[in-house]
């Protein structure tokens, strides 16, 4: 018999959206996050309300009919509607990943129902009747009506922004879409740590000497140079090669000597915290801001969530205005000793 029971999106959400985990270069520190754009949308008015059975292969929704069943575990069926449901409930980051994987679609299933088999048991129980779940579902319907109504009555209707809308935003805002300078960068590096006995760092100052010579040679192979004697092995497989670094994300030792180089250019030795480094500029690339074809999808997502929480904010003023609010504050002082004997006050 087939049951249509909650599922919790948070599990399927933990199982398919894993994360992961990048290893830091030691030239660069995290990049900052660009101002976010903002918009500037009037206060709205109110709005009037709005009218463990084996589990089956990874399906392709789309060719799914809404009641077609794609698993089942104790008497309790996941139908294809269910589980568009349930991937509508991800982000657009992890829905991708899930048209890349089919295997992820499977691990959403086998989510759904592992939880089926949880609240199953729970229900058998009677935990649904504990006083202390019951008040949490009453709290938890409470506030899923409440949300959805407010999301019903302030969300912007699907012309807003317009083209001039959209313009204006981007035009007040362009400094948030502008892209640093950035410089492709190649290393050779001398390890030896800051707090290095007197043996160890001579060590390291005489191979540097010795790289920085061959370096500065005419003709000299940085590349090849890299390979045979970097520390740095992950770099040295590719050459030296660090790839692309936006100027703001260089250690300001480093920026302040790649900045002023040339084309192929190669700076002098510099000391940070693993060791020296002996840099190669590659190649730059200047500044630009990002044109509006580019962010605009972003900017509508960013002017719409703008706009409904103005809307809201007005929506829930206006509401209060015609319903006061009365608090008594003293009792509310006595909450917590038993005392509250006190008249309302405004």
């Amino acid at each position: 018999m087939k049951k249509n029971i909650a599922f919790t999106a948070g599990l399927i959400v933990a199982m398919v959206c894993p994360a992961a985990a990048q290893d830091a270069i030691a030239q660069t520190r995290a990049p900052s996050q660009p101002p976010a754009a903002r918009a500037a949308p009037p206060a709205a008015t109110p709005a009037p309300q709005a009218q463990s059975a084996p589990s089956a292969p990874a399906p392709d929704t789309a060719t799914l009919k809404g009641g077609e069943v794609v698993a089942r575990v104790g008497g309790s069926d996941v139908t294809a509607e269910e589980l568009r449901a349930a991937v509508a409930l991800l982000d657009a980051r992890s829905q991708a990943a899930m048209a890349r994987d089919p295997a992820l679609l499977s691990q959403t299933v086998r989510a759904i129902l592992a939880n089926r088999l949880v609240l199953k048991e729970a229900l058998a129980k009677k935990w649904d009747q504990q006083p202390a779940v019951l008040a949490q579902i009453a709290r938890a319907r409470e506030n899923l009506i409440t949300e959805s109504y407010l999301q019903s009555v302030t969300t912007p209707p699907e012309s807003y922004p317009s083209d001039a809308d959209i313009k204006s935003v981007y035009e007040a805002n362009a400094s948030a879409f502008l892209v640093p300078r950035r410089f492709k960068l190649a290393q050779i590096v001398v390890t030896v740590s800051k707090d290095a006995d007197k043996t160890a760092e001579d060590a390291a100052r005489k191979k540097l000497d010795e790289v920085l010579k061959k370096v500065k040679q005419p003709g000299a192979d940085f590349a090849a140079l890299a390979r045979a004697s970097s520390d740095d092995a992950a770099s040295a497989e590719r050459d030296g090669e660090l790839g692309w670094l936006g100027e703001p994300d260089l250690r300001a030792e480093i920026r302040s000597q790649v900045s002023g180089l040339p084309k192929a250019g190669i700076t002098e030795p510099i000391r940070l915290d693993d060791g020296w480094h002996i840099l190669k500029l590659l190649d730059t690339e200047a500044s630009r801001t990002r044109p509006l074809a580019e962010v605009r999808d972003s900017l509508v997502q960013r002017i719409r969530a703008e706009r409904t929480e103005a809307n809201r904010r007005a929506y829930v003023t206006e509401l209060l205005k015609q319903a006061p609010p009365v608090v008594n504050e003293i009792a509310l002082s006595k909450l917590f000793d038993g005392k509250s004997d006190a008249a309302p006050t405004r």
